[in-house]
């Protein structure tokens, strides 16, 4: 593979990624056929074929899963090699590689669009995940520096700084008699039919450690792996589910959803920055970070409240029983 062209790497690692040549174009700005011309001739440096194209999905061969590999270390050090040129030349330009679980999909872009107000020279790539575990990954790889998460991965050497606090609350649709009642007692909860996340997101995460506290288990009726999905299911009134407050701004202004005030609730957890201790920042990188832990509380704070509090810096009694249980 001596004659093997950085350009062939990046693409033959966008293909691997996706397993799909066609959005390893849109990915790389290519066209597909540019993009089968590269592998092309990689596979014919590497004198193997690196995908399996004889079912209706690409698939890695055998040897594809060995070059890939190796691959992520060449790309990995020619992003180290030059992040160090950048911090020698100390430069406020470049690409900016960042990941972020589905749920900061509704404040995440508007910060970013901030921070490239004042770094316009920063290229901006955004990764969304769907849970922490697929995060987790992505930093493990090399596609990303940076991850904004609730919670910071576990057994991994990594910087997890909390940024803002991230209330969970109760929502119902507009006809729920929850809706119109002053509190709702906890034992109320026991008779609802609850819509909730999979098992391994934050969102479940938080429902788990509130029906813990209380000694409840929940009636769940249905589980999504959207908030979206789960939304629509709600404002259909087909049952109660427990969500990011950062998630149901929008349907709360226009008064689609309600979020009534709840015994516990809400449940504050944390957002993080995190990023990975064996890897220097890059100078965009280091920006962002320092960005987003000066600028996303406050942020938060402006754009999403319940009622005329912001939750975000209120810590609620379930917080602090939880707190106690866990010293106990």
């Amino acid at each position: 593979m001596k004659n093997a062209t950085l350009r062939q790497l990046r693409v033959f690692a966008s293909v691997a990624r996706h397993l799909s040549f066609i959005r390893a174009a849109e990915e790389l700005n290519l066209t597909a056929p540019a993009v089968s011309m590269q592998i092309k001739e990689l596979e014919t440096e590497v004198g193997l074929p690196l995908f399996d194209r004889t079912s209706r999905q690409v698939s890695l061969t055998m040897v594809g899963e060995y070059v890939l590999a190796h691959t992520r270390r060449v790309l990995s050090a020619m992003r180290d090699a030059e992040d160090l040129v950048a911090r020698f030349r100390g430069l406020q330009t470049g690409p900016l590689d960042v990941g972020m679980v589905s749920t900061a999909k509704y404040f995440l872009p508007r910060l970013l669009a901030q921070f490239r107000e004042e770094h316009p020279g920063i290229e901006i790539r955004l990764e969304v995940a769907n849970n922490r575990e697929q995060i987790v990954v992505l930093m493990q790889e090399g596609d990303i520096e940076l991850a904004i998460m609730g919670r910071p991965p576990e057994g991994w050497a990594t910087r997890a700084e909390p940024f803002a606090m991230h209330p969970h609350v109760l929502v119902t649709s507009v006809e729920h008699p929850f809706a119109r009642a002053e509190k709702v007692p906890v034992s109320a909860l026991m008779s609802e039919e609850f819509i909730v996340r999979e098992p391994g997101s934050g969102t479940r995460a938080a429902l788990d450690e509130f029906m813990e506290a209380y000694q409840m288990t929940p009636r769940v009726t249905m589980q999504m792996s959207s908030n979206e999905a789960i939304k629509q299911a709600v404002m259909a009134g087909m049952g109660i589910a427990l969500l990011s407050l950062h998630t149901v701004g929008l349907e709360l202004e226009h008064h689609l959803i309600a979020a009534p005030e709840t015994e516990g609730l809400p449940v504050m957890r944390r957002w993080h920055v995190v990023n990975t201790l064996a890897k220097t920042l890059s100078p965009p990188a280091e920006a962002f970070r320092y960005f987003i832990l000066e600028s996303g509380e406050a942020f938060l704070a402006r754009h999403f409240a319940h009622g005329n509090e912001p939750l975000q810096f209120a810590e609620s009694g379930y917080s602090q029983r939880l707190s106690s249980s866990r010293r106990a």
